[in-house]
């Protein structure tokens, strides 16, 4: 008997692996979903296609395996843009069924028709749409292999009257699973041999390419006597258990790593694309080795590039390294970051007058939260604290915006990922804009019953974008926000909720709201004053600091700058 389209559809997910599918369910959706009820997929209703997106690309971001989310035609489907470019850009494998209007009516402007195939070529390594029934298992099954195989978005576009078709020719198509282990050739060993062995100051830095490469990385420090330098996102993966470790650059960094990347003369780059050109050193030479050759030297001009996959690369690479004898450059900044560690932590208090800063709340978080936790944070100075206060154990692992640099990713992410792993701890660190950028997401909570661990930075601003605007010497512009109690709200949708305003109750509130068994939403009044601080000082901001102080007092807020300085200096 034959099968109708929708039906091969469901199929060829359940093959490829595929546990949730994300979304709101829509008319031209209606027979997808129908046959999705009926197999081993989860349907996971959330109230925006956006949160869909980021919660998806979150599950395959932690998994890497492919994880769908399908939308109805027109603004249904269009709505996953912002969380497909996220997911996109993190390498997650996600494939959309994005519904369509009948194909009779496409090209005239139909009501809710939309070109997807223009929509999402730019966040997507395959987007086509199936146009006869006996296309169906075919496409579908490229669509995810792509998925897979490129590690990013797929989006497979289904007109209505196609979903309904029946397919008459339905050949067995499946999907593939094939991990090959690449590796630079014997004379690319050699020349990066050549040059490592000729630096006197080497330093490795490593990012999210590095993963499971750990024990090779320091194998390879050990030998060249290298500090080893991390970016944010590969901070679960390298900070844990490295004596080599020197954190991080950029103006997230610590001093330590920002110029142990300056001061060397040769640079190992290793799974990393850090954007800002200005934090590479400009004389040292620089050898890439990256799995995607398109990465190489596209941020800053290199010495050599191979195309590989680290671990395997590095484990061809030890036996060619000469033994460096000194060790006092990398004994330096290890120490560096020691003493800037130990500068960061001291700083953890509570603020004048029992005032929260979120650095505080973070590191109390830190010390309650479970060792396996996954922590989701906001845009902006969540993810800020998150990455440099929670600390990395090799279990733990920390997930933001860091590609993108989008809001509201905080409360999305954490949904996909408790619903990838039930029996681990997750935390929401969001921002208040965050929050309620997405807020009917709190009903996606109640509605699917996942017991997340919620905490509001609550300042009442977009905290980060002033931060920058303060930089610039202007006066704080479009950033206020009037908020609700969220703690309250909370308790009024069906969550368990609660909101601090004073340090001096904020370790039994983090212990009472980690402890609680279902989804519950800690509210706390952070200090809005914090500043996030650069391991550098340049004279731009200095500057606009200056400006901005000067502005304030003429403009009658000299106590705002007064507060400043207290929490900050």
């Amino acid at each position: 008997m034959s099968k109708k389209v929708a039906e091969i559809l469901v199929e060829v997910l359940e093959q490829a692996g595929v546990k949730r599918c994300y979304g709101i369910v829509g008319d031209t959706l209606n027979l997808f979903a129908e046959h999705l009820e009926r197999s081993s997929i989860d349907w996971v209703h959330v109230r925006h296609e956006e949160a869909g997106a980021f919660a998806a690309g979150a599950e395959a971001l932690l998994t890497n395996n492919l994880t769908a989310c399908a939308g109805s035609c027109g603004p249904g489907s269009l709505h996953f843009i912002n969380g497909l470019y996220e997911a996109n850009r993190n390498r997650s494998p996600v494939v959309l069924i994005a519904s369509q209007v009948m194909m009779n009516d496409m090209g005239f402007e139909f009501i809710q028709e939309v070109d997807f195939k223009t929509v999402f070529k730019e966040c997507s390594v395959f987007c086509d749409m199936i146009i006869t029934p006996d296309q169906a298992r075919k496409k579908a099954v490229m669509a995810c292999q792509a998925a897979l195989a490129k590690q990013g978005v797929a989006v497979l576009i289904v007109p209505v009257d196609i979903s309904h078709g029946e397919v008459h020719e339905d050949f067995p198509y499946r999907v593939h699973h094939s991990k090959p282990t690449i590796t630079p050739n014997s004379e690319e060993i050699d020349e990066i041999a050549k040059i490592l062995n000729a630096g006197k100051k080497i330093t490795i830095y490593a990012g999210s390419g590095c993963e499971h490469a750990l024990d090779e990385i320091k194998a390879v420090a050990e030998v060249l006597k290298a500090p080893v330098a991390h970016t944010s996102r590969a901070k679960s993966f390298l900070e844990h258990d490295n004596p080599f470790n020197v954190g991080m650059t950029g103006i997230l960094g610590s001093e330590a790593g920002y110029n142990a990347i300056l001061d060397c003369d040769t640079l190992l780059l290793l799974g990393a694309d850090f954007a800002w050109r200005q934090f590479y050193p400009d004389k040292a030479k620089i050898v890439q080795i990256d799995i995607d050759p398109t990465h190489l030297g596209r941020r800053h001009h290199i010495a050599f590039g191979a195309v590989g996959d680290i671990k395997p690369t590095l484990r061809a690479l030890l036996p060619s390294l000469e033994q460096n004898d000194d060790a006092s450059f990398q004994e330096e900044y290890v120490r560096r970051y020691t003493d800037a560690m130990a500068s960061w932590k001291s700083h953890l208090v509570p603020g004048h007058d029992d005032t929260i800063p979120g650095s505080y709340l973070t590191s109390v978080i830190n010390r309650y939260a479970d060792d396996d936790a996954l922590i989701a944070g906001d845009d902006g100075t969540p993810i800020v604290w998150a990455i440099r206060h929670i600390t990395a154990n090799g279990r733990r692992r920390i997930f933001g915006s860091l590609l993108h640099g989008t809001m509201a990713t905080a409360l999305s992410s954490a949904l996909g990922l408790k619903k990838a792993t039930p029996e681990r701890q997750v935390i929401a660190m969001c921002g208040d804009g965050g929050l309620s950028m997405l807020f009917g997401e709190l009903l996606t909570v109640i509605q699917e019953d996942i017991p997340i661990k919620i905490v509001v930075f609550d300042n009442s601003k977009l905290g980060f974008v002033e931060i920058e605007q303060k930089a610039e010497g202007m006066l704080d512009t479009f950033t206020r926000l009037k908020n609700p109690d969220f703690g309250k709200v909370a308790e009024a949708i069906g969550l368990w909720g609660k909101t601090v305003r004073k340090a001096s109750e904020i370790e039994a509130a983090v212990q009472e709201w980690l402890a609680q068994p279902g989804p519950a939403l800690l509210n706390v009044h952070v200090n809005p004053l914090e500043l996030v601080k650069p391991p550098f000082t340049e004279l731009k901001p200095v500057v606009g600091m200056a400006l901005y102080s000067a502005r304030a007092i003429l403009h009658g807020r000299g106590g705002d700058v007064l507060e400043l300085v207290r929490e900050n200096f």
